[in-house]
């Protein structure tokens, strides 16, 4: 088997902390296999326009603590067409590229699919997502960041919330995933947690209410994911309470996009490490199409079309532990 002398490395997707300290591991990892590596602007859209950049050692200095992207990330409706995609081979094959790295989420991961099977172009996946819904990983890159981020907020909103007997209803991140909203509920103390895969209701979060107040309670916190189907949004769950919990000042925090900036924590810097190096080992013994993960703190390989079928399960201990903590 010919052995590979040009890597390209790309970001893709929903920005994610940890992705920066990725690409540097990736280059890093290519310097030492004596590797050359090529930075890819904008994700799929950049591949298409031939936006490149050589990168080495030096080029990722001091970023292993910076959130967001060097890289840059884009949606691309043209790669999406053969058309597209063929640029995007063409491109790569001028250039001399012979395999490459994708860190992003489901969407990034299809289009990688799709593409190795068209042109049977060598491609490692590394999840880069603060929702932490890929299978075969036991965690995202961006995952650990955002839920500090998220439960430092909710302690901060409690600090008001006792304050001013308040209920407050703070909506994180997680449009099809509750792992933010129910890690950070349980982190936080939070006394109701609404997320996607439990569908609780309206009668029985308002009968949680109740409880907490008999019992002493006279602020209250409830987090909510975004993708929660108790209501149409999480204003919608604060005019319902109102109406019918009169006793309480409700007020709406949704913390949004913040989740997704700020410095990376250790975790995700040691992972996103972790997971560069083995996915530039992968494509040098010539695997492709298979995403790196975590599991049992081990570096473990799934195929990418997997991680993306494979699908994802709530914690259900994590569950019975949040129902006992809201006693």
């Amino acid at each position: 088997m010919k052995k590979i002398k040009k890597i390209a490395v790309m970001t893709s997707g929903g920005d994610s902390p940890g992705m920066n300290a990725a690409i540097r591991s990736v280059v890093r990892a290519c310097a030492y296999y004596r590797v050359s590596c090529i930075g890819i602007y904008r994700g799929y859209e950049g591949l298409i326009e031939g936006d490149f950049i050589e990168l080495t050692a030096r080029s990722v200095n001091n970023i292993i603590n910076k959130g967001g992207t060097i890289l840059k990330s884009a949606r691309s409706e043209e790669f999406r067409t053969k058309e597209g995609r063929a640029k995007a081979y063409e491109h790569l094959k001028e250039n001399e590229i012979e395999a490459m790295v994708v860190i992003g989420g489901d969407g990034s991961f299809t289009g990688a699919v799709i593409f190795n099977e068209e042109y049977k172009f060598p491609i490692i996946g590394i999840p880069g997502t603060i929702d932490n819904d890929i299978f075969g990983t036991t965690h995202t890159l961006g995952f650990d960041t955002a839920l500090n981020t998220a439960v430092e907020a909710i302690d901060k909103i409690r600090d008001t919330a006792s304050s001013h007997n308040r209920l407050f209803f703070v909506e994180v991140m997680g449009r099809d995933a509750g792992f933010i909203a129910l890690n950070a509920g349980v982190g936080a103390g939070a006394e109701e947690i609404l997320i996607p895969e439990e569908d609780l209701g309206l009668d029985r979060m308002l009968e949680s209410l109740k409880k907490s107040r008999r019992t002493g309670k006279s602020s209250s916190i409830v987090v909510v994911a975004e993708g929660d189907k108790s209501g149409k949004n999480v204003y919608q769950l604060a005019e319902y309470v109102e109406e019918n919990l009169q006793e309480y000042d409700v007020r709406v925090s949704v913390l949004g996009h913040m989740q997704r900036g700020g410095s990376p924590s250790c975790f995700d810097r040691v992972l996103a490490s972790r997971l560069g190096v083995k996915s530039v080992e992968l494509l040098l013994d010539g695997k492709t199409n298979l995403m790196v993960g975590l599991k049992n703190n081990e570096v473990i390989s799934t195929s990418i079309a997997e991680a993306i079928k494979g699908g994802h399960s709530i914690n259900q201990e994590l569950l019975r532990v949040s129902d006992i903590m809201t006693t």
